[in-house]
């Protein structure tokens, strides 16, 4: 893992497992933290059963209070997807509760999927969580995102 700080804010990056050479990243500022974590594909090297130190991106994501992270298919497209880099929303649900982060927004969403899928896709990330914890939210252009 690379760390650095940048103007008080402390910039961690690290790879994550992806076809091809990728880095998911940790900022950390006034006490505040999000990680943003693209083309991530954890569930390849499993999350279930696993401590964080064994996940994929486990160590960028640990107890943030923002986790942006890689959603781009259901459940029954990722099974012909498998290798492609990208996750299912129920594997960024996994990732979520695994590494313990707070909020989850999902993104990196399928190019040709509409916008009634998407909320489709949002829906079922909302019914995989319980009451008590807070619901994913899909990413949307001109979203803004206020950190604790």
């Amino acid at each position: 893992m690379i760390r650095l700080t940048v103007e008080g804010a402390s910039v961690a990056a690290a790879l994550v497992v992806h076809p091809g050479p990728t880095v998911g990243f940790r900022i950390e500022s006034s006490g505040s933290s999000l990680a943003y974590v693209p083309d991530h594909e954890p569930a390849l090297t499993g999350i279930a059963g696993r401590s964080r130190d064994w996940i994929s991106g486990g160590s960028i994501a640990e107890g943030v209070d923002l986790l942006l992270h890689d959603a781009q298919y259901s459940e029954e497209e990722y099974e012909d997807r498998i290798g492609w880099g990208h996750s299912s929303v129920a594997d960024a649900v996994a990732f979520k509760r695994a590494v313990d982060a707070r909020r989850l927004v999902l993104f990196h969403h399928e190019p040709l999927h509409t916008d009634d899928w998407l909320a489709r896709l949002e829906d079922r990330a909302q019914s995989l969580v319980g009451s008590n914890e807070d619901q994913p939210t899909l990413a949307r252009e001109g979203m803004v995102l206020e950190l604790p």
